[in-house]
């Protein structure tokens, strides 16, 4: 081969090389673990726990989309372990936070900023975590796998209308197949911020459509196009806040409604510190319906 045709040859194996190749895995989930409160000397394990839960989220692949590694869902999971009733049970509050990048910025915004203080697990040194969606395997990896469900689904209604549909559809199988577990945070009649409920509000109970497809317009509509045209992206977020008080007018103190307040409210200020006064008093009446108890909060968009 002529020397010339050599080099270009290599160059284009060169740049095919340098391409981000697709990878099957769609999470970029960080763990922390917290477990100053429990007295134990093999203090090693909870290192050993949130590298098995993180490796857990990050190297299973969840769907049959493929995301390029710099395209993967970043979130968070903070386990604030409570108690070691025995040698490898644990009870703990978890937090859960999904990030959203925002079209053309730097700006990450969140998606979901879940409570959930109803873990339950078991954990030891070297235990493999397996996982069957079909089936009940423990307690921890349906934990686990109902969130990473959860996460992708919430990322994917942002982007097209309902789109997490099929995401829902399986945290809901985890949650029908951890309920004779007896476990608790899967029940419908325990309390009402837990893994039944938000799922009940994102997938069993229709009348909740239209916050879904609200956080559609939220995001790709208006967010991702705020620097261009922030007086439209403004409005837009208004018609966004009107639909979902049109559900928790009939619906109230819905977990689903709450968890999206928990994410945007310090955002949402944010956005309407400047604008048309007539479009942010509209806002604030809006906020004051759906999250009375951050009154004080939402004053800051009407004072200036």
């Amino acid at each position: 081969m002529p020397l010339s045709l050599r080099f270009s040859s290599l160059l284009i194996a060169i740049l095919l090389s340098l391409q981000v190749k697709p990878v099957a895995q769609e999470l970029d989930f960080t763990v922390s673990i917290n477990a100053d409160v429990v007295q134990t000397t093999e203090r090693a394990i909870f290192d050993e726990m949130r590298s098995a839960f993180q490796r857990f989220f990050n190297d299973t692949q969840w769907g049959d989309d493929r995301f390029r590694t710099d395209e993967k869902i970043k979130a968070n999971l903070v386990l604030t372990i409570q108690d070691q009733p025995s040698i490898g049970r644990f009870t703990a509050n978890a937090q859960i936070q999904l990030i959203r990048p925002v079209y053309g910025s730097s700006y990450e915004t969140v998606l979901l900023n879940f409570a959930d203080r109803d873990w339950e697990f078991q954990f030891t040194q070297s235990q493999p975590l397996q996982f069957n969606e079909n089936n009940f395997s423990s307690n921890l990896t349906s934990l686990l796998a109902f969130y990473a469900y959860v996460t992708i689904g919430i990322d994917y209604d942002s982007f097209s209308p309902l789109g997490g549909t099929q995401f829902y559809d399986k945290a809901l199988l985890i949650v029908n197949n951890a309920q004779n577990s007896g476990s608790t945070g899967w029940g419908q009649f325990q309390n009402r911020r837990n893994r039944y409920w938000l799922i009940e509000n994102l997938k069993i109970n229709s009348q909740y459509e239209p916050v879904r497809r609200a956080l559609y317009k939220y995001h790709l509509q208006a967010l991702d196009k705020f620097q261009q045209n922030p007086d439209e992206s403004r409005s837009i977020i208004l018609e966004s806040l009107k639909e979902i008080q049109s559900v928790n007018r009939i619906l109230p103190n819905s977990i689903l409604i709450i968890a999206f307040l928990d994410a945007k409210n310090d955002e949402i200020i944010n956005l309407f510190s400047k604008g048309k006064m007539d479009v942010r008093r509209n806002v604030y009446n809006e906020l004051l319906k759906l999250d009375p108890t951050r009154r004080s909060k939402y004053q800051k968009i009407v004072q200036n």
